[in-house]
This record gives C-alpha cells, sequence and structure tokens, in this order.
C-alpha cells in the first residue's frame, strides 16, 4: 500500500512517483471521469486528497490484475456487479493466458535446440527412425559447417516443430527413393531419361522438408555426394556406383532446364 497520511492537496507528479504511474495516465484516468482529482488550486492546477489516492490505488491494483478500464469503473461503481464473479472471470482469461506463453516458451525453447543442435529427437529416437547406422553426432558437424546459412535456419525452424513421426516419414521418404535410385540404376536407365528427369524431381520433393531445393543447389548436392566420403559411402553402399550415377542424372536434368552444371554455384547465403 502507498502512504495516503497527509495526502491531501498533493500534485499530479507527487501522485504519479507515489503510485508508479505516469502522469499521462492520471490526465487521461481525470478525463474519462474514472479518477477526478477533488481539488483544485485558485491558479486551476489539480490536487488529489487521501481519498482520491486510496480510489487511484485501487485502479492501479485492478488494473495490475488484468482488467480494462470499463471493468475497474464498474467493480468501483457499480453496486451491482458481482466483485467476485468477475475476478473469478478475470482469473479464467489470466490462466488461458499463462497457458498459451507455457506452450509458447516450450516452442521457444525447441526453436533454440533445432538452431543448436539441429535435431530435437533423443539419441535413441534418432537410432528408431533413421536406424542402427546412423550418426548422432551428425547434425552437431552439419551445424559447424552450414550454421550461419539460410538453408540451415530454414531447415531448424522445421525441424523444431516436427514430431519423431513426422521425422519417420521423412526418413521413409529417403529410405524410399535410395532404392528406386538403386533399382533404377540396376535397370540401366540413362541419364537425362524421363526416369531419369521423375528421379530428380523426387529427390527435390525428399529434400523439400528440410529446406528448398533449387537445381543450382541441388546439382552442388550431386557433387558433395560423389565427393564426400561420408555421402559417396552411403550412395555407394545403396549400390556401387550410385553416387556417381546420381550426379550425373541431375547433370543432365540441369542441362535440361538450360542451367549448365559446370558453372552451377549454391544459391543463398
Amino acid at each position: 500500500m502507498p502512504d495516503t497520511a497527509d495526502a491531501d492537496g498533493l500534485t499530479v507528479g507527487q501522485v504519479s512517483a507515489r503510485l508508479g504511474v505516469t502522469v499521462r495516465a492520471l490526465h487521461h484516468w481525470d478525463e474519462i471521469g474514472l479518477a477526478r482529482p477533488s481539488l483544485r488550486t485558485a491558479a486551476g492546477y489539480r490536487l488529489y486528497t487521501t481519498g482520491d489516492l486510496q480510489r487511484l490505488h485501487r485502479i492501479v491494483v485492478y488494473r495490475e490484475l488484468g482488467l480494462g478500464l470499463d471493468g475497474i469503473r464498474a467493480v468501483l461503481d457499480d453496486p451491482t456487479v458481482d466483485v467476485p464473479g468477475a475476478l473469478r472471470a478475470q482469473r479464467a482469461r489470466i490462466a488461458e493466458r499463462i497457458d498459451r506463453l507455457q506452450r509458447l516458451d516450450a516452442g521457444l525453447e525447441r526453436m533454440i535446440d533445432a538452431h543448436e543442435r539441429g535435431l530435437t529427437l533423443t539419441a535413441e529416437e534418432q537410432a528408431a527412425i533413421f536406424g542402427p547406422e546412423w550418426d548422432p553426432d551428425g547434425p552437431a558437424r552439419a551445424r559447424r559447417r552450414y550454421g550461419d546459412t539460410a538453408q540451415w535456419r530454414q531447415y531448424a525452424e522445421g525441424a523444431a516443430s516436427r514430431t519423431p513421426e513426422e521425422w519417420r516419414t521423412v526418413a521413409d521418404g529417403v529410405a524410399g527413393l535410395d532404392r528406386a535410385l538403386g533399382e533404377a540404376m540396376d535397370a540401366g536407365v540413362a541419364p537425362g531419361s524421363p526416369e531419369a528427369h521423375r528421379l530428380v524431381e523426387r529427390h527435390r520433393e525428399v529434400f523439400a522438408p528440410y529446406f528448398p531445393l533449387t537445381r543450382r543447389m541441388q546439382v552442388c548436392l550431386g557433387r558433395m555426394y560423389e565427393a564426400d566420403p561420408g555421402f559417396a559411402a552411403h550412395y555407394d553402399g545403396v549400390r556401387p556406383g550410385l553416387a556417381a550415377w546420381f550426379r550425373r542424372i541431375v547433370d543432365a536434368s540441369a542441362r535440361a532446364h538450360g542451367i549448365d552444371p559446370d558453372t552451377a554455384t549454391w544459391e543463398g547465403s
């Protein structure tokens, strides 16, 4: 409680300092008739009495509880208002707000985790979804390598809200594409053929949950799949020579869309 003793004759500035309320708010409450000073000086300046200060303190308390000015006016001045009922209703609204804020906090925690770690899944969940050969340190290495890029930010934003079931769908899509690529290479599908082009488009679709993949970026990935020992081992583990064959079908598709794969560069930063 503020000190309301000897309060008669307080100026707007003095009341503002005592209650921690802005002078502008006091002027507004005066204008709308919510809390008017009872006294005036000979020069017309507002002066607040002890009773005025007590009413202002009640206004501050109810405002801190989240009541709007109309609701505060009703609680203070309308004898028919069910004050406990009004406060219970405000408490229910606050509980809903707290619940929303808690969900927002949890979402922010997941977003931070996704930006920093790449995956919000536990090591056990990762192994169950991606298989026993999955390297749980892979996302951390990717973050160190690509963490300052727009694509990593896009990936993290999607990863933050993706459930284990949704990750399983992504993993199943990748595994299905790997099988289809191996079968197509076994069948002698030629780079530049309609079937090869469909597989290239399928790769872009399967990659979409990570971030949008342009054709030029896909060419760069094709190079990396062939040159990087880890990626090459993965694809060549599906079929010997698959990494090189995949790069050829990607390059052929790029040429069909007017892109020179020899000069294609990664888009975005």
